[in-house]
């Protein structure tokens, strides 16, 4: 099974860019983890959200491939702890065959046709990140699952 993150937009902030590269290879270390980015909308300014996130959902829709198991990052979605975490990675590394993707949304979030191919959400938190820092916090936790299920020192209770 390869693990996706795919994002809109892209990580401007150098230094963000950077922990989150070394996040990705960490990870990759355990299983292949890749990072996608859907370019950003052209003249967002000039579009309401609704118009704004149903290019997006457009674009995202594009990328995704009939066989992924799709997971929308979203504050509304279903809260783990790291150990619960590492636990649902484990299980879906036995039952998704192909792609897993999570993915994060645009600034006023996903489109509905998005949410229908959508699988399941699940939450990084109930407060609302720029999308640099989902990216860290997201593999970060991704990173921590591994170490968990390989009963590695990095996470403590």
């Amino acid at each position: 099974m390869k693990t996706i993150l795919l994002s809109v937009g892209k990580t401007d902030d150098p230094l963000f860019s950077q922990i989150i590269e070394e996040y990705r290879k960490r990870v990759n270390y355990y299983i292949p983890f890749e990072m996608q980015v859907i370019p950003d909308i052209k003249n967002a300014k000039n579009l309401s959200g609704k118009e704004q996130k149903k290019q997006e959902g457009e674009k995202l829709l594009k990328w995704l491939q009939p066989s992924d198991h799709v997971v929308l990052l979203d504050e509304k979605g279903k809260q783990y702890t790291s150990l619960e975490f590492a636990g649902y990675m484990e299980k879906k590394s036995f039952s998704t065959a192909k792609r897993l993707v999570f993915v994060v949304g645009g600034p006023y979030g996903f489109s509905q046709e998005v949410r229908e191919r959508a699988n399941e959400t699940a939450a990084l938190s109930a407060m609302t990140f720029t999308h640099q820092m989902v990216r860290l916090i997201f593999a970060e936790q991704l990173y921590r699952a591994m170490t968990i299920l390989h009963n590695e020192p990095y996470h403590h209770e």
